[in-house]
């Protein structure tokens, strides 16, 4: 018990350390170049399982992990899916794993249910408490046009005609919770539409949600997706206002935002799955344009194509006054050849960028590089342990041609300064 207390206490001093003590450590550029990637966690299934669209939190000085899907394909359903209903609850800055919460899903004789399992959804903390938002199902039914699937349309990638077709249920509901245990719906339905893939951000004291897609992608064999460009806040949770309905970047899932200096900044995503090949290579639906606001209203294009390449599935953070950005999916030649971009990013405004590292998560090839992963700063921790990006899970197959549980992970991994910087 005593040593539980004493490594509480730890995390406690490092994760109320907060930005100041920060910037006192901070003097001058930061070399990221020198930053190494070390593997917190493994769980080997004997954990929380391997899942992608996942969130992870931090809330009272614990680590909170929660939702995402596995891969579950079978013979009638190459695109199966687990969803998951399961909060998971660490005080030692990842290495060590508690579920305090579950639904049906991931536990049968739940008598409780929490928010409907789903994945690719948001989780925020603000205000001593943690709120769930949106996200999706991956609900399938049987197709009515099995085995004679009709052609698609003109301009249409042709899909796998399949016993079975997705028809997700997509979320616009808000949850709360302060503990992870106890969770109450703050709103059933918000005003903007259901959606999956959307972003989140707590600015100047608002939830904002922005962006984000319904409908099942034609690569999955769905009928297609509905992509947005709306922002809105809210105070609450329960009460929203519509900043914009048609902000100046185009309408996408899974862009990356941050905040810095006073601005609301956005990165990439997509708005689209597939790619199509043209005489001057790959032609892909996805983005690595900059966009930065001060209010989520007013838009200013901060690049059209930063250094990184265009990619859906990344994580952003802000680390030492600086963006850091890495992972993502890239669209292979192959469909079972991965090509995910092996790369770190880093700009102090977003416009000018330097690669510091080829080799994310020690990556000896785009086969280790994960996409659909989720990520938080984390202030500083105990044997000295300097402000660090954490990630959790994520996905590493190559396409959804070749469904591979096995390749989604249950690690967590920390990108920080090497262990010499470290104070003993």
């Amino acid at each position: 018990m005593r040593r539980a207390s004493v490594r509480c206490g730890l995390l406690a001093a490092a994760l109320l350390a907060g930005p100041g003590a920060v910037g006192a450590r901070a003097q001058g550029a930061v070399d990221f170049t020198s930053y190494d990637w070390s593997k917190v966690y493994d769980g080997d299934g004997a954990g929380w399982a391997g899942r992608a669209g996942l969130q992870a939190v931090e809330l009272n000085n614990h680590l909170y992990l929660m939702g995402g899907r596995t891969p579950d394909p079978t013979a009638f359903n190459p695109f199966g899916s687990i969803l998951w209903d399961d909060v998971w609850r660490s005080g030692d800055l990842g290495a060590t794993w508690e579920r305090v919460a579950a639904g049906p899903v991931a536990d049968p004789a739940a008598p409780d249910p929490i928010w409907a399992a789903r994945g690719y959804f948001q989780a925020l903390t603000k205000g001593g408490a943690m709120f769930v938002l949106g996200g999706q199902d991956f609900t399938v039914v049987p197709n009515p046009d099995f085995p004679d699937c009709p052609p698609p349309p003109p301009g249409v990638p042709p899909a796998p005609c399949l016993p079975f077709v997705p028809a997700s249920t997509f979320f616009n509901d808000v949850w709360r919770s302060t503990d992870g245990v106890d969770w109450e719906q703050v709103t059933a339905a918000a005003p903007w539409q259901a959606r999956a893939g959307l972003s989140a951000i707590v600015f100047k004291g608002w939830l904002y949600v922005l962006g984000g897609s319904q409908g099942d992608d034609v690569a999955i064999g769905g009928s297609g997706r509905e992509l947005f460009n709306d922002v809105w806040r809210s105070r609450d949770g329960a009460t929203w206002e519509l900043v914009t309905d048609d902000a100046p970047w185009a309408a996408r899932a899974g862009a990356a935002v941050v905040e810095k200096n006073g601005y609301l900044y956005l990165l990439g995503g997509e708005d689209g799955f597939l790619c199509s090949f043209t005489l001057g290579g790959l032609d892909c639906p996805y983005y690595n344009d900059v966009w930065r606001s001060r209010d989520g209203a007013a838009w200013e294009l901060v690049t059209p194509a930063a250094g990184w390449s265009a990619r859906p599935g990344h994580q952003c953070q802000v680390l030492l006054d600086t963006i850091v950005c890495f992972g993502g999916f890239g669209f292979p030649l192959d469909p079972f050849v991965p090509a995910h971009p092996r790369d770190v990013w880093t700009s102090r405004d977003g416009a000018h960028w330097e690669q510091v590292s080829d080799s994310p998560w020690n990556a000896d090839g785009p086969e280790d590089v994960k996409y659909d992963f989720d990520s938080l700063v984390i202030r500083g921790g105990p044997g000295g342990l300097r402000p660090s990006i954490y990630t959790f899970g994520g996905d590493r197959e190559a396409s959804f041609a070749a469904p591979d549980p096995t390749l989604v992970d249950d690690e967590v991994w920390r990108f920080s300064p090497p262990s010499k910087s470290r104070r003993p």
